[in-house]
């Protein structure tokens, strides 16, 4: 009974982060084609590797309204593998999405002349082949697999503590630090700048102008804060857990980490699209032209007709009544 909670808990995170993931993809594809700012591939592939998070955790449903059987050791192996890497991906982006909101307050002017298409396209590759790296790492070492029969396909069944302990230290916590010194060193930044304009506003050489450049700095730190913070509160608990469960495994149960902080980690692929949608103007006006559109396409045709003529008038055709109602 606790396994199809499990799953359908896990099929209805996964439809969410589905949905929520492509719509954010959509829209982030129409802004780039408006603006052609290179920034944004970062964060379309943010969306597009939380989505992949969610159609490999799709897979893992399968499993769980399947008991008792399991798929065989290598297929598991491979959905492990999957999960893994998506999951590498979506931190490894976020990480690309702070480093050019840094690069952006820490260069202003100098930004659109680093952040070339080839050099954005040269990091991207580089962040899947380290993310496959990492995820089919246990794949291509054997020595990072469990040699003993497995009773259900997850991380704790099927990878070595080895492996485990070697991805939470060498993977996370590096990511964690690298989030940590981003943001302070564009706090540093976005204070000075915050100086500066003071003093200029106290010598009465700006007047009522509005310190844009601040706002900038400001939003571009409200946004990565936010990412950083459900990035943290989401995934760090899983880590923490795992590892004392890897180094002492009669210390905590491993279904707990894998039944309750394992989804609460996987929650952060659905909180990405969802905040990045609120607190970015752009997309959330991209949303609703996209939504309003959809909402034309499907109240027109329903329109059609629907002018009801007197008794002795002949009726409308459908065009009139768009033409008059417009």
């Amino acid at each position: 009974m606790a396994s199809l909670a499990v799953g359908a808990i896990l099929a209805v995170l996964a439809s969410l982060i589905i949905t929520a993931n492509t719509l954010v993809a959509v829209v982030l594809l129409r802004l780039i084609q408006k603006s052609g700012s290179k920034g944004l591939y970062f964060v379309l592939n943010l969306a597009v590797a939380d989505a992949m998070v969610g159609f490999t955790v799709m897979v893992l449903v399968v499993d769980e309204f399947s008991k008792p059987s399991c798929p065989p050791r290598i297929f598991c192996i491979l959905r492990m593998a999957f999960v893994t890497s998506s999951s590498a991906a979506s931190i490894l982006s976020l990480i690309l999405v702070a480093g050019d909101r840094h690069l952006a307050i820490r260069k202003p002017f100098h930004y659109l002349q680093l952040m070339t298409g080839l050099r954005v396209g040269v990091r991207l590759v580089g962040l899947w082949l380290m993310a496959a790296t990492i995820g089919f790492l246990p794949v291509l070492t054997r020595g990072f697999q469990k040699v003993f029969p497995y009773e259900k396909c997850s991380f704790f069944g099927v990878f070595h503590p080895a492996y485990m302990l070697t991805v939470f230290c060498f993977g996370f916590f590096p990511a964690l630090f690298l989030f940590i010194y981003l943001y302070c060193d564009m706090l540093k930044v976005a204070s000075v700048h915050v100086q500066h304009i003071r003093e200029v506003e106290h010598a009465g050489l700006v007047g009522g102008c509005p310190p844009t450049r601040t706002t900038s700095d400001m939003k571009a730190m409200r946004t990565v804060a936010v990412l950083i913070g459900c990035f943290t509160l989401s995934w760090l608990p899983f880590f923490i857990a795992s590892i004392v469960q890897t180094i002492c495994p009669e210390c905590f149960p491993y279904q707990v980490i894998e039944e309750y902080l394992w989804l609460l980690g996987l929650c952060n692929s659905l909180l990405n699209p969802l905040l990045y949608s609120y607190w970015q103007k752009d997309v959330r006006l991209q949303l609703s032209q996209l939504a309003a559109g959809v909402k034309r396409r499907v109240l027109l045709p329903l329109g059609k007709g629907r002018c009801l003529p007197g008794r002795d008038t002949k009726p409308v055709p459908a065009v009139a009544c768009l033409q008059l109602r417009d």
